[in-house]
């Protein structure tokens, strides 16, 4: 009898920001893959139930949840709901974030510490109390968002970045701790997408589109669903060797220093 290594019917996945943009273009990966699918927002339940009605409109299982990640009780409770409600979570993918884009001399200490709290206290909040499920069970698959950032700087993006690199380690550190456990725990980090954000600096002319279609060697901006592959690798049977590693879903930006503006 053959194994479908990416089949994940019968798996409960959270997927933390999940209402929106990239993390609802992975969660719909996994949801066709057969998952179940948990999100959350930190207030907006409007936002909650629209993209629970999103999933259910093109067939996937979808559930919504409100809670803060940098809050620890309330992501107990959350935890304990979704488990008592849904099923035990089985994947994890720690979307959620935030950025601001302030030069560092100008940059607040409090901007710097709230995006800090949100992209790197928060995975490590959620993370923390999901893998005790995890442990109890013999298993899980945990994904954290890196982003090029974890590896490149870039002006204004002082805080995002510091966070990402930060979570670049904890990842390699879950991976460390929880491997024992049957517990994978790797990374993503997108590139440049197209999303709705992004929409104002994608119009031909535009310097920061030519710059990035000139910069990949894709030589485009990449589509939410190229994520998908990605998504559901680590989040299967078919990554149950793989841990400790940051997956670059960036069309090749990161293999490259870059072509001369006159070359061919």
């Amino acid at each position: 009898m053959s194994i479908n290594l990416f089949d994940l019917t019968g798996k409960t996945a959270l997927i933390t920001g999940g209402v929106h943009g990239l993390g609802m273009a992975m969660a719909k990966g996994l949801g066709h893959a057969g998952a179940k699918i948990v999100v959350n927002d930190h207030s907006s339940q409007e936002a909650v139930n629209n993209a629970v009605a999103e999933y259910n409109s093109v067939g996937i299982e979808a559930y919504g949840y409100i809670f803060d990640v940098t809050d620890e009780a309330a992501v107990i409770a959350a935890i304990n709901k979704i488990e008592a409600e849904v099923g035990p979570i089985d994947i994890l993918i720690n979307n959620a974030g935030i950025i601001k884009r302030t030069p560092i001399i100008e940059m607040e200490v409090a901007d710097f510490e709230a995006v800090i709290k949100v992209d790197l206290t928060g995975p490590f909040i959620v993370s923390k109390n999901v893998a005790k499920g995890m442990i109890s069970r013999g298993g899980g698959k945990i994904i954290n968002m890196c982003s090029m950032m974890s590896e490149l700087g870039r002006d204004s993006v002082s805080a995002y970045a510091s966070a990402k690199g930060g979570l670049k380690m904890l990842t390699k550190n879950m991976a460390t701790e929880w491997a024992k456990f049957n517990i994978q725990t790797n990374g993503i980090g997108p590139g440049y997408f197209a999303t709705s954000q992004t929409a104002p600096i994608r119009v031909n002319g535009h310097p920061f589109n030519e710059f990035i279609i000139g910069r990949t060697p894709a030589g485009r901006w990449g589509d939410p669903e190229d994520l998908q592959g990605a998504a559901i690798f680590l989040s299967s049977k078919a990554s149950d060797f793989v841990n400790g590693h940051i997956v670059y879903v960036d069309g090749g930006i990161l293999a490259t220093i870059g072509k001369p503006s006159n070359e061919d």
